[in-house]
């Protein structure tokens, strides 16, 4: 396979080059345990989504993707250094400058922002089982005291915050329906995933798009997710007619 390593504000960066490029690139944001370190990273070592990044590679996207501070929860500092990636791969590799994202679980709150400020770079969004609220996430996280505690150190950490102040500064954060991207997005979600709520948070962000920019939906079984990564290749050619 090849590929380049690189660092980028002291974080780790890969980008995977196919033999037959076709131009268009894929930009993957990661869940939380996603990770690039100065050889490997969780899509190489991972065997699913390895299977992924091959089929990638043989259609002839390249694709690239960042350790992002590692459980970022969408963090501004997360976001502005996905912009800076993008910019350094549109500048380094002869691609179409228009990408499509790949947002897995957390991934997808760093997603959303970008699709919000760069969004006339984005050419369509494909989410894994995606997290689309910081805020109801730590709601849902409040169930179980020994993930809360940990999920409350990762997002102070992420953002810089005092602990005290968490819940009037996730306030703050744009809420599902205040997002005006119109990027066109398929959502793949897990019958069996619990984690992000993504089913109930995936439902409210169509019924949010349904009227301009409808969404599409699928639920699909566990066993059945090793099919995803040729469905996720037809989303985006349908998205490649114009340049």
């Amino acid at each position: 396979m090849n590929q380049k390593f690189f660092l980028l504000d002291e974080e780790w960066s890969v980008v995977h080059l196919p033999e037959r490029p076709n131009g268009f690139a894929i930009f993957i944001i990661g869940d939380r345990n996603h990770f690039v370190d100065s050889s490997s990273s969780f899509w190489i070592q991972n065997a699913g989504r390895y299977a992924f990044l091959e089929q990638f590679l043989r259609a002839g996207y390249t694709v690239f993707y960042s350790n992002l501070y590692g459980r970022n929860w969408g963090s501004p500092k997360a976001v502005n250094l996905a912009k800076r990636l993008y910019h350094v791969v549109m500048k380094t590799e002869i691609l179409n400058e228009h990408v499509h994202l790949l947002l897995e679980g957390m991934g997808a709150l760093t997603g959303l922002e970008l699709m919000e400020e760069i969004g006339d770079k984005v050419r369509s969004v494909s989410m894994l089982n995606p997290c689309l609220s910081l805020r109801e996430q730590l709601k849902h996280e409040q169930e179980n005291k020994l993930f809360y505690k940990r999920m409350i150190r990762e997002v102070v950490d992420a953002y810089s915050w005092e602990e005290h102040s968490i819940e009037e500064l996730t306030s703050n954060l744009t809420a599902l329906d205040e997002y005006k991207s119109t990027t066109p997005v398929k959502i793949w979600i897990s019958t069996d995933e619990q984690t992000y709520q993504s089913k109930e948070m995936a439902r409210k962000y169509e019924q949010v798009r349904k009227d301009n920019a409808p969404i599409q939906l699928t639920l699909h079984l566990n066993e059945k997710r090793f099919g995803i990564g040729s469905s996720i290749i037809q989303f985006y050619g349908k998205h490649e007619r114009k340049l």
